[in-house]
């Protein structure tokens, strides 16, 4: 059984180095990872967007490896920013943990949705066989 996910880039649409603009998920379980935001362990919001994004894709991460999966078998981010926030720190931000794994992302600006919350991320992915 073929467990590798499929980008899809048409030529008609340009080429992104950090995204794809759609991916195939092979048959199979798939996980809905919610939203993740900048919250530690020790349940502390941590402070500024970089410091957040960072802390909100490990913890898409803790939830990817709990469910046998990684970033890897990620076919799409869903990256909400709080409105007037610097999307470019967010995504240098991203590039520090998420690697080069590309996967289709939408990013959308949303009102706080909880004080000093800046960031909220979640993902879509399948799961490979044991």
């Amino acid at each position: 059984m073929n467990t590798r996910l499929t980008s899809v880039d048409p030529a008609s649409i340009p080429r992104s180095p950090a995204f794809t603009q759609g991916m195939i998920i092979p048959a199979g379980p798939t996980l809905h990872v919610g939203g993740q935001n900048g919250i530690d362990s020790s349940g502390t919001l941590l402070d500024g967007l970089r410091a957040q994004t960072e802390q909100a894709l490990r913890n898409v991460l803790a939830v990817l490896a709990e469910a046998g999966t990684g970033p890897e078998y990620v076919a799409k981010l869903t990256i909400y920013l709080t409105t007037g926030v610097d999307p470019n720190e967010a995504y240098a931000a991203s590039a520090a943990v998420w690697g080069e794994h590309r996967t289709a992302v939408t990013v959308i600006a949303v009102p706080e949705a909880r004080p000093g919350v800046l960031v909220e991320i979640e993902a879509v992915a399948a799961i490979p066989p044991a």
